[in-house]
């Protein structure tokens, strides 16, 4: 068993590549052996069937989760019309079929109508917890709760046509979005019902799948370079301004302690993180509140080296 104090061999963030067939929480437990930590988190699940990007903190990284969630998303996905089922993805259990498929240009037209801001219903098929129960384990049950629709956004959204049932999805969305719930309710819209047939996640925040590494890559690298494939713990905040910070308000930061943009010489606008540097090295992230009376100060919200 690893001591509670034997130090991480390394903290960052490593993006796989996820293969069908596991879970997210699967990917969790085998990487927390590859480099010999308990302290290992994904960044969003992806569920069984899907593949692609999962990006995955190790070690003090995994402070960072909080602040990682609302990252947008890129995705591949087929549309299968004619067809819906209880798991709103084509591993589930069928509900219904139907031969009237609509044309593509009908199809084209109701894609194009889910760009935007909208609503969506999560499926019961989730880790959405609702009175303290997950929606996954009631639907197991055959139970169905009643759940309030959410906001999302879909930023892009094209459909290219491969059969005459299946389109090939192209996706960028907001946290919180559900793929098989979109195409459900793309085929509810086209009255011929739709599912989720495969999805692929190309993207997650700063990451994509040119940065991802399989599982078997990982078990085939030695120690050196497993380490070596892991971005340091500020490449999660890349799009975050820095600062460079001395001695003296390194130690506030530190202690807590709020530095004043008057004194620092800066004005980045209230609610912007900063990425705080001593010596060239990341160790914390601020950011910018407003203090009565007293101006705006950088306020250290999560420190990543002690």
């Amino acid at each position: 068993m690893k001591r509670k104090d034997k130090p991480d061999l390394v903290s960052g963030v490593i993006v796989i590549d996820k293969h069908a067939g596991v879970t997210s929480h699967r990917i969790v437990q085998i990487l927390r052996k590859l480099y010999d930590t308990p302290r290992v988190g994904h960044t969003g699940t992806l569920d069984p069937l899907a593949t692609g990007v999962l990006p995955v903190l190790v070690g003090r990284a995994v402070k960072a989760s909080e602040f990682l969630l609302s990252s947008d998303k890129e995705y591949e996905a087929i549309l299968r019309l004619g067809i819906t089922t209880d798991t709103q993805d084509i591993t589930g259990e069928i509900l219904s079929t139907s031969e009237n498929i609509p044309d593509e240009a009908t199809v084209q037209e109701i894609v194009r109508s889910f760009i935007g801001d909208i609503q969506q219903i999560p499926p019961m098929y989730s880790a959405i917890k609702i009175g303290g129960r997950k929606l996954l384990d009631a639907a197991r049950q055959g139970e169905i709760i009643e759940r309030e629709s959410r906001p999302i956004h879909i930023d892009t959204l094209t459909a290219e046509k491969l059969n005459h049932l299946e389109y090939k999805l192209c996706v960028r969305c907001s946290k919180g979005t559900y793929i098989r719930t979109l195409c459900a309710d793309i085929g509810e819209k086209l009255g011929c019902g739709a599912v989720m047939a495969a999805l692929r996640r190309t993207r997650s925040g700063l990451f994509g799948l040119d940065q991802a590494y399989s599982i078997e890559e990982l078990e085939n690298a030695s120690i050196e370079e497993r380490i070596s494939m892991v971005h340091p713990c500020e490449s999660l905040f890349a799009d975050c301004p820095m600062i460079h910070v001395n001695d003296f308000e390194a130690k506030l930061i530190r202690g807590g302690t709020e530095l004043y943009q008057k004194k620092l010489k800066t004005d980045f606008p209230v609610g912007t993180r900063i990425r705080l540097y001593q010596k060239d090295i990341f160790f914390a992230l601020g950011e910018v509140r407003e203090y009565v009376d007293r101006g705006t100060a950088i306020k250290p919200i999560r420190l990543f080296v002690l």
